[in-house]
């Protein structure tokens, strides 16, 4: 390298509220892959510096070196959690991808219905984000099976971000988060929250007594036994590497039987990644036969 760059290279440091090195990048992306599975590639550099650079403001350091002797020194407490939090992304909105929803529709809840009462369904989604995403599966439920108290539904929710795990438990959307809702689902599943000028709203009763919230690293032992009916892992695996969406699917597949739907994200697929499923619709995939 000339002395140019290098010059250039010192300079663009100093024009930096924080000194951050190559060796910073990589050792903060390292721990990224080992708490998350995340695979930051060299273009999300600047992604970690300013996602992290409000960690640094907060605690009062001055640098990244200071932050990962830190996280080097509090591997399993509250900063680590702080750090996953500020790197993982959450982008949700209610019925996102809406052919899942009307899938989840068509060809499971409508034939569930047909069995009469006392039916069993576990619906599992991970990485639920602000809950925008279970509370679209509870209503497209309830829609479904008006008579749902007379059957064994459960959903649990999971994220590995705490804080928007914190707000999903909340059930409570800002005006513009419920936009996309129709008029006779805001008025069936919302009640509205005057607070001065603003207005929110908060989801019903009958969607929440469905779901179990918990957090959950999808890297870890998956503590559910199943068997799962429906996984929603939508935008998840985008961010894995193909052995760490290999042994994911391979995991997931443990927990369904034979015919047992999942969901990926538009973005994403199971091609050369896992046989145990056959893709069925669009981005929805059925658990095969052993």
């Amino acid at each position: 390298m000339s002395s140019h760059a290098l010059n250039a290279d010192d300079s663009a440091e100093r024009t930096r509220e924080f000194l951050f090195r190559d060796e910073d990048f990589n050792a903060l992306r390292a721990l990224v892959r080992e708490h998350t599975g995340i695979s930051l590639s060299e273009a999300k550099r600047e992604l970690v510096y300013g996602r992290l650079s409000r960690r640094l403001r907060a605690l009062g350091l001055q640098s990244f070196s200071q932050y990962r002797h830190l996280l080097t020194n509090d591997a399993e407490g509250q900063e680590m959690v702080e750090f996953c939090n500020a790197i993982t992304t959450n982008l949700t909105s209610f019925f996102r991808e809406l052919h899942h929803f009307e899938y989840l529709r068509d060809q499971v809840l409508a034939p569930l219905a047909k069995r009469g009462s006392g039916q069993r369904l576990r619906i599992w989604s991970a990485g639920c984000s602000t809950g925008e995403e279970p509370y679209s599966i509870a209503m497209t439920v309830r829609e479904a099976l008006p008579e749902g108290a007379r059957h064994d539904i459960r959903i649990l929710a999971t994220d590995l971000d705490s804080d928007v795990l914190s707000r999903a438990r909340s059930g409570v959307y800002a005006q513009d988060r419920v936009k996309g809702l129709s008029t006779q689902r805001v008025g069936q599943f919302c009640r509205e929250q005057r607070e001065g000028s603003s207005v929110r709203y908060r989801v019903t009763p009958d969607l929440r007594e469905l779901i179990t919230f918990n957090q959950l690293n999808l890297m870890n032992a998956l503590p559910m036994k199943g068997p799962l009916d429906v996984i929603f892992c939508r935008n998840v695996v985008i961010y894995f590497d193909k052995e760490t969406q290999r042994d994911l699917f391979r995991r997931y597949a443990q927990l369904q039987r034979p015919g047992d739907i999942l969901f990926l994200g538009h973005s994403e697929s199971m091609f050369k990644v896992s046989d145990d499923y056959t893709l069925v619709g669009r981005t929805v995939y059925r658990r095969n036969a052993p």
